[in-house]
């Protein structure tokens, strides 16, 4: 059975840390799944995030996980995250995007909808 973890909320939310939780645990069971990063959820893929050194960052445990890392580029770009093509096109001064995660279309999303047994939503 695939999985697929649309995460929307933002990297300060509880539900960002339980995605990355079944995220974990799928992984370490070999069990075939995939995710998105949309909406508010695509604040983790921001590189400039100071994180606290007394709190885990979630940036680095996705990236931890070494999987793909999909994130709406729309989405991103509303909330100032972009990669270096991106920031030269919209004529934006830095790129910021965490290394590991790829800006995408909605068109990934739809695919991975129609190719997934079950959709879990955080």
């Amino acid at each position: 059975m695939s999985t697929l973890l649309l995460i929307t909320s933002a990297p300060n939310s509880i539900h960002a840390w339980h995605a990355l939780g079944l995220a974990q645990a799928l992984k370490s069971k070999n069990q075939h799944f995939r995710v998105f990063f949309y909406q508010d959820g695509v604040q983790v893929a921001n590189s400039l995030q100071w994180i606290p050194d007394d709190q885990r960052n979630l940036t680095t445990e996705w990236q931890k996980l070494a999987i793909k890392l999909p994130v709406c580029v729309s989405a991103a770009l509303a909330r100032g995250i972009t990669d270096e093509e991106n920031a030269k096109r919209h004529q934006i001064h830095t790129a910021n995007l965490a290394q590991g995660f790829e800006l995408v279309g909605l068109g990934e999303l739809a695919d991975a909808v129609q190719s997934t047994d079950r959709l879990i939503q955080f």
